[in-house]
């Protein structure tokens, strides 16, 4: 594993455990194991260290995402499933998932880190718009943002509403009458 992996993962936990308040290069060292300066050398400044930690936080969620994005050849029957599957994979790991909504949060108060965060939600959004092109959705932009809205609301209640985390049954069931509304 590459340090910058190292670095960046142990900052999706410093999020996820401590908050925002708790993301110091120091702690990323201390918690990596990792000689002091280690971070701030690959990362000098926080916002440097929040770009690579959302990057990093990206590139783990498109590998857990990839089944339901990589595929043009879904039957609209199979896709309940995969959709599903996906978001189930989302949210058993809260770690990663807590550590968006800190880093979310912050890039409404960071221009530099929300064109980040911006062009990260792009590259969710516009794999959705092309499967449900192919599904034959009438309006396949808005019901993309839908989709990803329904799957960031259910991941929402779950790990921080007042939600109890629902099981894989119940995600297929959500997402199979979610996309029949759409793709009726």
């Amino acid at each position: 594993m590459k340090r910058s992996e190292i670095v960046a993962d142990t900052a999706i936990t410093l999020l996820a455990e401590r908050g925002m308040r708790g993301l110091t290069h120091r702690a990323v060292d201390e918690a990596a194991g990792l000689p002091p300066g280690s971070t701030s050398n690959l990362a000098r400044t926080r916002a440097a260290l929040l770009e690579l930690t959302l990057s990093r936080l990206t590139e783990l969620e498109m590998r857990a995402l990839a089944l339901a994005y990589e595929s043009d050849s879904f039957e609209l029957s199979d896709l309940p499933g995969v959709m599903a599957e996906a978001l189930h994979i989302q949210l058993m790991d809260r770690r990663r998932t807590l550590a968006r909504y800190e880093l979310a949060l912050e890039a409404t108060r960071r221009p530099e880190l929300r064109k980040i965060y911006d062009e990260a939600g792009r590259g969710f959004r516009d794999p959705a718009v092309a499967l449900l092109t192919a599904l034959g959705s009438r309006d396949p932009v808005r019901h993309a943002r839908q989709l990803v809205a329904f799957g960031e609301g259910l991941m929402f209640d779950a790990i921080a509403g007042a939600g109890a985390t629902p099981t894989l049954d119940e995600l297929i069931e959500a997402m199979r009458d979610l996309l029949a509304g759409m793709l009726r």
